[in-house]
């Protein structure tokens, strides 16, 4: 089981077809597997931000707050399942919503692989050599996308092209769900305000 663990994830970001279509067909794929590398994501860029070296971290560490930094990436995280999932329902996709989770949870391991190292290295880096600290977490960064198209493409038996489209189709989906968010919150907090000013009207009257 232990082996399944950490051998999957890795089999999954170097035969991503294979192992993609292995989590939806074949079950090789767990909820909790994809979750912890969530978490692990959200542990690195955090030790990226607090321990890289200064050359190329601009970070007041002081300033870090490490529960902003897990909403940062969960909730965008999740606000892509739930938008692709929406989105997907509408356009035949065959994908589960915990499948998706579980590939777009599966996509992150790169940024685990490539982020914790390069933030130990950066730490003795010259001038010179920030380039290639910036390269391979860019790598991690494109490395990811691509499993994220591929798994999207599995999970849901599209085409190429219908994959970038329902991709696309999910980002906007996602700032629509924010702007509506804020919308209601903010609609919320005036009304607040408007209660709370006649309670102490009334109060006062009184």
């Amino acid at each position: 089981m232990k082996q399944d663990f950490f051998r999957f994830p890795l089999h999954v970001i170097v035969h991503p077809f294979d192992g993609f279509w292995d989590l939806k067909y074949d079950g090789k794929g767990k909820l909790r597997v994809a979750l912890v590398i969530l978490m692990l994501v959200v542990l690195s860029v955090i030790m990226q931000k607090q321990f890289s070296g200064f050359l190329v971290n601009f970070n007041d560490p002081r300033n870090l707050n490490s529960i902003m930094e897990l909403i940062t990436i969960v909730f965008p995280f999740f606000l892509w399942c739930v938008s692709n999932w929406a989105i997907t329902t509408l356009m035949e996709g065959e994908g589960r919503f915990r499948e998706i989770v579980m590939a777009a949870g599966y996509s992150l391991v790169p940024i685990v692989l490539m982020y914790v190292p390069m933030t130990i290295i950066s730490r003795f880096m010259v001038q010179e050599e920030t380039a290639f600290y910036y390269l391979l977490t860019s790598i991690a960064f494109v490395w990811f996308i691509g499993l994220l198209y591929v798994g999207t493409m599995t999970v849901h038996q599209y085409t190429a092209v219908k994959t970038v489209l329902t991709m696309v189709l999910t980002v906007i989906v996602m700032g629509i769900i924010v702007f509506l968010g804020a919308l209601v919150f903010s609609m919320l907090q005036q009304i607040y305000e408007f209660v709370l000013n006649v309670y102490r009207e009334i109060i006062f009257r009184t």
